[in-house]
């Protein structure tokens, strides 16, 4: 076959291939044969297709009653709510009309431009991309979607890899970049690409303006991923040239995987052209056709008459409903209708089998979660459980082993077949019984034989209660008996009856049975009747652990059928997962990738990139947890290491790595953007080292050290929180409590040298607030807030870090005009001078006293956010909230006392988010402009940029749960009628929703604090938690 000839059947074969793909879609129908046969008939009319397939799925319809009346009620349902429409003939007519004209412009399009309405669909997702990020780059750098201002927050840990911007609904562009990017081979065949030497004389058509361009911007991505000192890069220009290359006025969201299938094809025309160049007068080697594509042999019968045809695949796409392991969905792909019709030679069923024939090196899997629900119109998620190995054995499934795989096919089906009688049997004995309720048989035996053993009563469980004074007396109440006439009622006539009391007594009266018992029954009688039911009991659980263990060991045997050496000889091993979480018409894309050299599982999720495992990769790709599950598996020829092997140099042997994996070209182009990166953080730096040498010379800051008598203003600072200005003076209560301290050390002894008034005075403050330390108070009587030692006794602080601090409180200038508090504090502040830099760690110092500050701004935060909330204030409360929790988290990362409970504030902060989520989708709901607006606003602004936060490491179930509830309050809405523009906002929102980035981006700026005195602060914080109404048991 020649190179046209080739060419024309890859043109065809893609041609048909999306012909079918859009009859898939408009009919819903997923049969590929039925496809095939309706173009057949029509000749490849699509309209005709269309109409064929109305038709036949209209005949077959009505044979279901059931189904046809749930349909239509459904239709009716959501006519009288929404829309009044006309009779079922016009509404189809008017379909079938539609997709007829909408079939005829796709086919007229595709003729004009040879662009089909994928690659339309793909370029309106790109323009929606681009459009989004042009509007991200006019937002503050306190919006959620911006980078951090600091770039030494930007700045690539070591050899970490780097990510991926989002520049708008791109996290899907982001997922098979890094998993292609990964596979090393593919990397160093993207690096040292270089277009056509004569490209000006090759046909420029439209493709080719697209492919060069594309495969530049895709080097200068993939080199910066490679040598960046950024942690993440900005992928705008590629994606810029992929929404150049197309011309569409619509935007929507579309699958992922047709975005993949494109991506090869445009890779594969731009190495096409290479290969022809190199190869002038030769069969050209694509290598992207090589690493990608491989074949398989198609065997079958239509219509009684044999078939065998080899095709080319590359996506291979798998259903997944109603199949539980990868296994069962290649079991099914590779078999379509009557497999018993392929061996025999009269029969005029139809039926296919598919054998690989060349699998290529990189075995990609679609999995196809999304299907069209014709009952409601629109497609929908599946989110079934499905479990794939991290290495695959594909013998089973090559043409090579066919007779093998059908002699072990023949017997795993004889072996089902007579599993299901087993478990049919099973069942019985599991669940006995005629009515709703059913019972184990072995249980129901063994509660018979308790009936039988229970002590006999003789009396009706009625006859030994008397109504008119029964226990509790309820029924006397009930039916109370009126006096005969002439009768007198005389207490003591009445006898006197034991009552009853449910909730108060502690056990039943002893004459009650605690279980119902036969009335009569001999002891020969129950001799046999245990004989029997012993008997039959035992028989029972002996044949029930009998079809037990004959159910296990078929299980085994199908599970062991391939597992001979002949049939692993074929393995691919997992190299990366792509994972898809939201429903059908949103959601949110990452990927795990595997790290050869390392061994292990990397997260890839937009600019984040985590270490991760195959446990989380489980939880999050097979589907039934939340709503992510995997779309697609890439699988690497396990026998074919260059792959995924580094490169090596050739004259030193060593690895490239870095820069050096670079042509000349990208490494001048890395190192100029390095060059930029660098020149930012020494102007970020120098900024700051402005700003703290602005901050020491500011005024009401001595600019020196120098002192010369004890008189002279300390050397150390007063601290902020023992002199805070407020409008009670916050040190007042502190001078106050070393006033007393002195006088009673001075009471002591009348002549006492003011060192021995302060050696005893201190010991006596120092003994006091120990007593206060050591009392156990309720939560609102923090002892902490009232004294900065109290805080560091709770912590355990150096002996000197106490000692220091205590000695500050003495020397306060301000302590008093009284002639003995002067000379006590002078000798203080002189005692403060003699301490050497040896004697006291001042960095240690300094750190205890911030770790106390922090701790009241935390106090502060929770007081005026939990006042906020009471209000109602969701929205102020939040954000005082989320900076109590981040600060009180690091200050018990040094120490349980450190802060406060972590519950209490993670509890209101979850309350606010929730009541926030709520109150912005009934804003959503009203369908107002500026409600609407609004309502998104707080999602965008408040809610969304919190997730992360409660997404973190190690966090509370609790917090988890709320995440899903939130989620799933706006997912609801996908389902339901709404105006056009409601449904963009929407569409624009839930990928930000979405998101399962746990990278805390930007948020807004901590509120100022006030200034509150230690006295003001302890009365406030008691009062705010007092009022609390309820712990946070529930959380919820």
């Amino acid at each position: 076959m020649t190179v046209e000839q080739n060419v024309l059947q890859q043109h065809s074969q893609k041609h048909q291939q999306t012909l079918l793909n859009q009859l898939r879609e408009v009919t819903g129908t997923t049969d590929v044969q039925l496809l095939q046969h309706a173009l057949q008939v029509s000749n490849g009319d699509l309209s005709e297709a269309v109409a064929f397939l109305t038709e036949k799925n209209g005949k077959v319809a009505p044979q279901d009653d059931a189904a046809a009346a749930y349909y239509q009620t459904a239709q009716g349902g959501a006519s009288e709510r929404y829309m009044s429409v006309g009779s079922q003939a016009d509404t189809r007519d008017d379909l079938q009309r539609a997709i007829a004209l909408s079939l005829e412009e796709s086919s007229r399009a595709f003729r004009e431009t040879g662009i089909t309405d994928e690659e339309q669909a793909i370029s309106r997702v790109l323009e929606a991309s681009i459009a989004e990020n042009k509007a991200s780059l006019k937002r503050s750098h306190t919006e959620v979607w911006s980078d951090s201002p600091n770039p030494h927050d930007r700045k690539r840990q070591d050899n970490c890899p780097v990510g991926l911007k989002n520049v708008g609904n791109t996290c899907w562009f982001s997922a098979v970049i890094q998993s292609l990017f990964n596979l090393l081979e593919f990397q160093r065949l993207v690096l040292h690409y270089s277009p056509p030497a004569r490209v000006q004389d090759l046909p420029r058509n439209q493709k080719e303006h697209r492919n060069l361009p594309f495969m530049q911007e895709l080097r200068y991505l993939f080199s910066l991923m490679v040598g960046s000192k950024r942690k993440y890069v900005d992928p705008s220009r590629a994606v810029e040239i992929l929404k150049d290359a197309f011309k569409s006025s619509d935007s929507q969201q579309q699958d992922v995987s047709e975005f993949t299938h494109r991506l090869l094809d445009w890779l594969e025309d731009a190495f096409q052209m290479k290969a022809e160049e190199e190869r002038e007068g030769e069969k050209p080697k694509n290598p992207m056709v090589e690493l990608f594509y491989g074949r398989f042999l198609a065997v079958g019968v239509l219509e009684g008459k044999k078939f065998e045809n080899s095709e080319t695949f590359g996506q291979y796409p798998l259903q997944v409903n109603g199949y539980k392991d990868l296994h069962e969905c290649l079991e099914a792909a590779m078999i379509e209708g009557e497999i018993e019709s392929l061996h025999s030679e009269n029969s005029a069923k139809s039926g296919q089998e598919h054998w690989f024939t060349e699998l290529p090196p990189v075995l990609t899997f679609e999995l196809s979660r999304f299907e069209f629900n014709q009952a409601l119109g629109r497609p929908e998620k599946i989110h079934n459980k499905l479990e794939f190995p991290p290495v695959l054995y594909m013998d089973r499934y090559m043409d090579r082993n066919r007779e093998t795989t059908r002699i072990k096919r023949e017997e795993i089906r004889r072996l089902k077949e007579h599993l299901t009688v087993l478990q049919q049997r099973l069942e019985r004995y599991l669940s006995y019984g005629s009515g709703p309720k059913r019972f184990p048989l072995a249980d129901v035996l063994q509660y018979a034989m308790e009936f039988a053993s229970s002590k006999p009563v003789c009396t009706s469980p009625v006859e030994d209660i008397d109504a008119s004074t029964p226990p509790g007396g309820t029924a006397a109440q009930l039916t109370p008996s009126a006096p005969e006439p002439g009768t007198c009622n005389a207490p003591e006539a009445q006898p006197r009856v034991s009552v009853h009391k449910p909730f108060t007594q502690s056990r039943l009266p002893l004459d009650l049975p605690m279980h119902p018992a036969p009335r009569h029954i001999t002891e020969d009688e129950l001799r046999v009747l245990e004989g029997c039911l012993k008997r039959w009991r035992s028989e029972v659980e002996k044949d029930t652990r009998e079809l037990q263990g004959s159910i296990a060991r078929i299980h085994r045997t199908m599970e062991l059928m391939y597992a001979d050496k002949s049939m692993m000889q074929v393995p691919y091993r997992l190299h990366a997962v792509l994972v898809h979480e939201g429903q059908a018409n949103a959601g949110h894309y990452w990927a795990y990738i595997h790290d050869p050299k390392h061994s292990c599982w990397m997260k890839y999720n937009d600019i984040a990139v985590t270490l991760s495992s195959w446990e989380e990769l489980v939880r999050d790709s097979f589907g039934g947890y939340r709503n992510a599950s995997a779309y697609c598996l890439m699988y690497i020829n396990d026998k074919k290491p260059f792959l995924i092997e580094e490169e090596f140099d050739k004259e030193t042997g060593q690895v490239l790595s870095g820069l050096d994996k670079l042509p000349a070209d990208l490494k001048l182009y890395v190192q100029e953007d390095n060059q930029l990166f660098e020149k930012e953080l020494q102007e970020w730096d120098a900024l700051q080292t402005r700003k703290a040498r602005q901050e020491k010379t500011a005024p009401g800051r001595p600019a020196g050290t120098e002192h010369s008598d004890p008189e002279s203003p300390a050397p150390q600072q007063d601290l902020e929180y023992m002199e805070q200005p407020s409008p009670t003076d916050d040190g007042q209560h502190l001078r106050e409590d070393t006033q007393r301290a002195i006088s009673r050390a001075a009471a002591e002894q009348d002549e006492m040298s003011p060192e021995a008034v302060l050696s005893t005075a201190f010991k006596v403050e120092y003994a006091r607030l120990l007593r206060l330390a050591q009392e156990d108070t309720a939560p609102e009587n923090d002892r902490r807030l009232q004294h900065v030692l109290i805080y560091f006794l709770h912590n355990q602080a150096p002996r000197k870090v106490l000692e220091r601090t205590l000695l500050m409180q003495f020397a306060d200038r301000n302590l008093s005009f009284d002639e003995r508090c002067r000379s006590v504090m002078k000798v203080a502040r002189a005692k403060l001078d003699l301490i050497s830099p040896d004697e006291v760690n001042m960095v240690e110092y300094e750190m205890w006293h911030r770790d106390y500050q922090s701790f009241r701004d935390t106090t502060v935060f929770l007081m005026i956010g939990l006042e906020l909330f009471q209000k109602k204030s969701y929205v102020e409360a939040l954000i005082y909230l989320v900076y109590c929790y981040q600060y009180n988290k690091e200050l018990l990362f040094k120490g349980p006392y450190r802060g406060h409970d972590e519950e209490l504030i993670g509890h209101y902060r979850r309350e606010c988010l929730l009541r926030l989520n709520e109150h912005a989708a009934a804003m959503f709901e009203s369908g107002e402009d500026a409600e609407v607006s609004s309502g998104l606003s707080v999602m965008n602004e408040l809610v969304v940029p919190c997730l992360p936060l409660l997404l973190a490491e190690e966090t509370e179930e609790k917090d988890i749960a709320a995440v899903e509830d939130m989620r799933n309050r706006w997912c609801s809405y996908l389902g339901q009628e709404m105006e056009p523009h409601l449904q963009e906002k929407l569409t624009d929102f839930l990928p930000k929703l979405l998101d399962c980035s746990t990278e805390v981006r930007s948020f807004q700026e901590p509120p100022k604090l006030p200034a509150y005195s230690s006295l003001q602060l302890c009365e406030r914080y008691a009062r705010v938690m007092a009022s609390l109404s309820r712990t946070p048991a529930d959380g919820r």
